[in-house]
């Protein structure tokens, strides 16, 4: 790739505006693939050495003070009831939204019961 940046320059110099924009494309999309195929050898290297990778979703706020970001909101701020397809919906956002909680849980859980480090993102 490159060798594709090179050519696009001596094309850019030789008169053609639009090489200039790919004289320095080729190279990028050059550095990009370097550093997939790093983090993808990477990424093997500790599987196959046991290293997990667990992700941390627990909420941005949690790190803060008090008083700064976002706090959850235990009620409702209107009443669904008398919209019966709203409730169903409401009822369907809680039960995914306690799903998720339950696998954060989890993985949390199995990242601190497994012996092997843990590798957490957040």
């Amino acid at each position: 790739m490159l060798w594709l940046g090179d050519w696009q320059y001596h094309r850019a110099v030789g008169g053609n505006g639009l090489s200039w924009a790919y004289t320095f494309e080729w190279p990028l999309f050059a550095a990009f693939a370097a550093v997939f195929w790093a983090r993808t050898i990477r990424d093997e290297f500790r599987a196959r050495h046991g290293i997990d990778i667990v992700l941390d979703y627990s909420p941005p706020g949690e790190d803060l003070p008090g008083g700064i970001g976002a706090q959850q909101i235990n009620e409702l701020a209107y009443d669904d009831t008398d919209d019966e397809d709203l409730a169903r919906y409401n009822a369907y956002l809680a039960k995914l939204n306690r799903k998720a909680k339950a696998i954060s849980a989890d993985r949390k859980a199995v990242a601190k019961d497994s012996g092997r480090k843990a590798i957490t993102h957040g």
